[in-house]
């Protein structure tokens, strides 16, 4: 339970923090202004972001909107439902709810304009992000980790119940 509690604050520091760095990238960069932040690893670039990765689905607000919408619930519910029960799931969910909450508020603040402000300098044709991508990322990763974990233990234990090695 513990975790759990954990998991959402973070959570919700996550979000303060992608909030935060957006409004400090608005206040001190152009719109399109670049400076290394650590030097041959990544940079600060100023961008406006009106699709999804990649810029699917761009200048599509409200579908988007929409979609994150969707899958935000989808997530509170599975969050409800599993609080506390599954570490490894609370830690994902919490953390895609994070992220999409935070590109969320600048789809509908910010007249459809996700703020994205991190480039890798290694690899430029990445696409250019923030932190709340960092965090659905992460928690997807888990996410994916959480059902593998699961798929295994299943597995070992039709081995057991079938009396295997």
């Amino acid at each position: 339970m513990i975790s759990s509690v954990l998991a959402l604050v973070c959570a919700a520091l996550a979000l303060g923090f992608d909030q935060l760095t957006k409004l400090y990238i608005m206040s001190n960069f152009s719109l399109g202004e670049s400076k290394a932040f650590i030097d041959g690893l990544l940079n600060l670039v100023y961008i406006h972001n009106t699709g999804a990765a990649w810029g699917v689905f761009s200048g599509r607000t409200w579908l988007l909107v929409g979609m994150t919408a969707v899958v935000m619930i989808f997530c509170v519910v599975l969050l409800i439902k599993g609080f506390g029960k599954q570490k490894i799931m609370t830690w994902s969910l919490s953390l895609v709810i994070s992220g999409g909450i935070g590109n969320l508020i600048d789809r509908v603040f910010r007249d459809g304009n996700v703020v994205d402000f991190l480039q890798f300098d290694f690899y430029q044709s990445f696409p250019v992000f923030n932190i709340a991508d960092c965090c659905i990322v992460i928690g997807a990763g888990l996410l994916i980790l959480h059902y593998l974990l699961e798929t295994i233990e299943e597995f070992k234990q039709k081995k057991l119940n079938n009396g295997e090695d």
